[in-house]
C-alpha cells in the first residue's frame, strides 16, 4: 500500500470531516476493509461533491472510460485502492487497472497522479455509477 498516495488523494477529494478517519482506516489492515465499505455506502457523504463529474450512461464500456480518461489527461498508470483485492494497493497500467475495476460490483477508486482519479461505486441496481474526480 502507498500510504502517501492514498492520504494525497483523500485530501484533495474528501470531505474535511472524514479525511482524518478515511485515511486511519485505510492505513490499518484491521480497518481497511471497513474504510472501503465507506465507498460502497453513503459515498455522496464523502467526496466534495464539486469535484465529482458523472460518466453518463451507457458507461460499462472499459474502452470507452479509457477514452474519456485520457481526454481528461489520466496517466498511463493508475493507483488502486478497490474491494478486488487483486488491484488494491497496486500501480497497474490504466487500461488493465480499469478492466480490473469496471463491472466489478464494489467500489474501486484509481488515482492517476493530483488532479484526476476514477471512482465507480457498488453495484445497487443495475450499472454502478461511475465518476471522474478533477480538481478544476
Amino acid at each position: 500500500m502507498d500510504r502517501e498516495i492514498e492520504a494525497d488523494f483523500i485530501k484533495r477529494f474528501c470531505r474535511k470531516e472524514v479525511r482524518e478517519r478515511l485515511i486511519y482506516e485505510l492505513s490499518s489492515e484491521k480497518k481497511r476493509k471497513h474504510a472501503l465499505s465507506r465507498f460502497s455506502h453513503r459515498y455522496e457523504d464523502l467526496f466534495i461533491l464539486r469535484r465529482m463529474i458523472e460518466i453518463p450512461k451507457p458507461n460499462s464500456d472499459v474502452q470507452r472510460i479509457y477514452e474519456i480518461l485520457l481526454n481528461h489527461k489520466a496517466y498511463n498508470v493508475s493507483y488502486c485502492i478497490s474491494w478486488n483485492v487483486e488491484i488494491d494497493g497496486k500501480k497497474l497500467p490504466l487500461l488493465e487497472a480499469l478492466q480490473a475495476a469496471v463491472g466489478f460490483g464494489q467500489p474501486s477508486v484509481l488515482v492517476f497522479g493530483e488532479r484526476l482519479s476514477y471512482f465507480e461505486a457498488e453495484q445497487e441496481a443495475g450499472p454502478p455509477r461511475r465518476f471522474l474526480l478533477d480538481v478544476d
